[in-house]
C-alpha cells in the first residue's frame, strides 16, 4: 500500500511539474492559458482527468509511462500510443471511458511491432513539417493543437476558433508529402462545453 502512495505521488508530481495546473493547457508547458478558448474551469477539470487516467493506466502497467499518452478535451479523451495486444487495448478504453466525466474517447493504440528507424524517422519529420506549417499560416492559432505522426499516418487533436480555421488545419496536412492519412479530432470552440467570457 505504501508503494502505490509514493508511485501515485511521484506520477503526479511528474505530471503538474514545477508549473502549476493554471499556467497549462492541455497540451503541456508551453500553451498559455491566455490562448486556450476553453473556461479555466474547464481546462482545469479536463486537466484532472487526464491526470486521473494517466496514474490509473500507470498502476496498471508502469511501462505505460512511456508507451502511451492522453490527451483530454473538453470531456473527450484522446489515447495514442503503443500495447502488445489487442486485448489490452480494449481494456485501455474501458479503463478512460471509467473516467469520471468522460464524453467521448478516441482510441488511436497501435499493437506494438518491430522497431523501425527509418519509419520513426519519417513520422517525426512529418509532424516538424506540419507544425512549421500551422506556425507559418497566419489563419491558424497553431499553438491549439497537437500533432501526432505513426506510419506517415497525421493525428490532430485541438481547438479550432471556426470551421474554416479546422479546414485549413487539415488541408495543410494534406499537404505535407508521404501522408498517406489524416485523423483529425478537432473540436470547434462553439462546441465546447464552457467558453470563455
Amino acid at each position: 500500500m505504501k508503494n502505490k502512495i509514493i508511485l501515485i505521488s511521484l506520477v503526479f508530481l511528474i505530471f503538474t511539474g514545477c508549473v502549476g495546473i493554471s499556467s497549462k493547457g492541455v497540451f503541456g508547458t508551453g500553451v498559455s492559458v491566455a490562448f486556450d478558448p476553453r473556461s479555466l474551469g474547464t481546462q482545469i477539470d479536463d486537466s484532472v482527468m487526464q491526470k486521473n487516467l494517466a496514474t490509473r493506466l500507470i498502476l496498471r502497467d508502469k511501462s505505460y509511462l512511456l508507451s502511451l499518452s492522453t490527451k483530454v478535451l473538453d470531456g473527450r479523451i484522446f489515447l495514442t500510443g503503443k500495447v502488445d495486444d489487442p486485448e489490452e487495448k480494449l481494456h485501455i478504453t474501458k479503463l478512460a471511458w471509467e473516467t469520471k466525466g468522460a464524453r467521448s474517447v478516441r482510441n488511436d493504440i497501435k499493437i506494438k511491432e518491430d522497431f523501425n528507424f527509418t519509419q520513426s524517422a519519417k513520422d517525426l519529420l512529418i509532424t516538424s513539417q506540419l507544425r512549421t506549417a500551422l506556425i507559418f499560416n497566419k489563419q491558424i492559432k497553431a499553438t491549439n493543437y497537437q500533432i501526432d505522426t505513426y506510419k506517415k499516418k497525421i493525428f490532430i487533436y485541438g481547438i479550432s476558433l471556426t470551421a474554416e480555421e479546422r479546414k485549413e488545419v487539415i488541408s495543410e496536412a494534406k499537404e505535407i508529402l508521404d501522408v498517406k492519412d489524416v485523423i483529425a479530432s478537432i473540436v470547434l470552440v462553439e462546441d465546447l462545453r464552457i467558453q470563455k467570457n
